[in-house]
Parts: C-alpha cells; structure tokens; sequence
C-alpha cells in the first residue's frame, strides 16, 4: 500500500495513518494566561502614565514610552490570543507508530514533529472540554529553574478515543 499524498517520505514502509485532526481553535484562558494578561496590562498602563506625564512637559520625549506601552499591549494580548492562534494552524496525525504535530506559523515557517509510539511513552488523558492527550515534554533548564510544557494532542474533541488507540498501540508493541 502507498502512502496518502503528501506523506511519501514521512512514513515508514508499511506505516499506517490511524487518526487525523485538528485542536480546537478558541480562546482558552488558564492561570498562566490570566497572569501575563494582567501584568501586560500593568506594564502599558505604567508605560502610558509615563508618556503622559512626560508629554507635560513638551516636546517629543513622550515618544519614548512608545515601545514600552507597545510591549505592554503586546503581552497583554498575545497572551490571550496566541495560543489559539497557534492551535488554528496546527495538525496532528496518528499512525500505527508514530504520532506527528504539523504547525505553520508565521516567522516560524512549516514545523513537523515525530514522536515514537513505545511502550515507555507516558500517557496522560486531560479532562476537559475539549480534552487534550499528552505523550511527551520539553523540559527547558536556566539560571533560574526548569520549566516544562507538555507536548501532545492539545483541545481535541475526539480525545478519549485518540487516548485509548495509542493505549492499544502500546500494548501491541509490548
């Protein structure tokens, strides 16, 4: 058997594509957003104060503050809407071995991402409407500590399901 179009040197001889989709692509605020929103919000309104109070006192170094306020509001939404915006441009795929996250991102350009179905994979179904399944994560050390983002199938409306068939494909590969 061939391989779909566009799929001819992604997949393995004998590869099979199980399950496509696509996450949701509506706002979803969390805590995190909440945060960045609110301090985005502060950095502007500090940055507007300034440039207001500055513009009393005539000529242009008002403009200044600009670039802050412009940060400001940048965080402020970006924090909102980014997320979303990102969810609308990615893809993800199921095969019988491997699991794939598909993003076309502006600036960023095509990104395809593997991640091999082993029986070691940590699994983990997040409840939710719509609910997410996490397979892997990206654990980033600095100066000032970890952080890690889980990586997976994030808001998909079919997720229960999706969980259970890479369950089955752990078990077969056992």
């Amino acid at each position: 058997m061939t391989a779909p179009a566009g799929w001819e040197n992604i997949l393995d001889p004998g590869q099979k594509i199980l399950w496509q989709g696509r996450p949701d692509g509506k706002i979803a605020l969390r805590a995190t957003n909440i945060v960045m929103f609110v301090f985005g919000l502060a950095f502007a309104g500090f940055a507007l104060f300034w440039m207001v109070m500055a513009s009393q006192a005539g000529g242009l170094f008002w403009t200044f503050g600009l670039i802050h306020f412009s940060v400001g509001m940048a965080m402020a939404l970006g924090a909102l809407f980014w997320g979303a915006y990102v969810r609308r441009r990615t893809w993800y795929t199921l095969t019988d071995r491997r699991a794939f996250i598909a993003t076309d991102v502006p600036l960023r350009g095509h990104n395809l991402k593997s991640y091999p179905v082993t029986p070691a994979m940590v699994l983990e179904l997040s409840p939710g409407n719509p609910p997410s399944v996490w397979f892997d994560e990206d654990v980033n050390r600095n100066k000032n500590g970890t952080t890690r983002k889980k990586i997976g199938f994030e808001r998909i409306g079919d997720g229960e399901t999706v969980y259970r068939m890479i369950r089955d494909i752990q078990r077969q590969r056992a």
